[in-house]
């Protein structure tokens, strides 16, 4: 692959190849590419048990990831020569559908790829919907929000806006977690803005 994502500025890396962006939101992929985020390197074996899969299905995925420059070996935590671990690349993958728009064929991997990446995101919601109970009473109020609303804008404030919600999330997920002894659950967030009609 050439040019499979663009330099990593200000911990972004814009993905503008469809070979790589479809190594990104393959499902199984994804998954792998968020337990290393959330809980960090890992082995082959340890994804294997964290998401049901064979051993040889993650180490496959892995490669895929690894040819698209999402994810490398991380050598030194290694305690012999046949063990792997594996951590994200630099940079927060990020993509813009605008930027497979020239090619057909491009365009479609970014259409099924916005796809994939809604239903990743409703499954992660209905899915803390069915187990709320399950986290402590604390984790229960208020820590879960749902809001929408409908906006008249130009498309300038609409991109506007959708950079206000990047930023405020690119916010949260860079700041150093405090030190202070507190549990810490991993929470997934996320926004839409889109074009629609009521």
């Amino acid at each position: 692959m050439t040019e499979r994502t663009e330099p990593v500025a200000d911990g972004v890396r814009q993905i503008a190849d469809s070979r790589v962006l479809a190594a990104l939101t393959h499902p199984v992929r994804r998954r792998l590419l968020d337990l290393l985020a959330v809980d960090g390197p890992a082995t082959v074996g340890l994804l294997a048990e964290r998401t049901g899969q064979a051993v040889g299905s993650i180490s496959h995925h892995l490669k895929v990831l690894a040819g698209a420059d999402l994810v490398e070996e991380a050598p030194e935590l290694a305690r012999d020569r046949r063990e792997r671990w594996w951590r994200p690349t630099a940079g927060t993958p990020r993509w813009r559908r605008a930027d497979f728009t020239a090619d057909p064929a491009a365009e479609a991997v970014a259409d099924a790829a916005g796809s994939l990446q809604l239903e990743r995101q409703a499954a992660l919601v209905r899915g803390w919907s069915a187990a709320r109970h399950d986290y402590p009473e604390p984790w229960r109020e208020g820590c879960a929000v749902a809001t929408e609303t409908w906006l008249r804008l130009t498309p300038e404030e609409a991109r506007e806006l959708a950079g206000e919600l990047v930023e405020v999330l690119a916010r949260w997920a860079a700041r150093p977690v405090p030190e202070d002894g507190r549990a810490r659950e991993s929470v997934f967030a996320f926004a839409h803005s889109v074009p629609a009609r009521p």
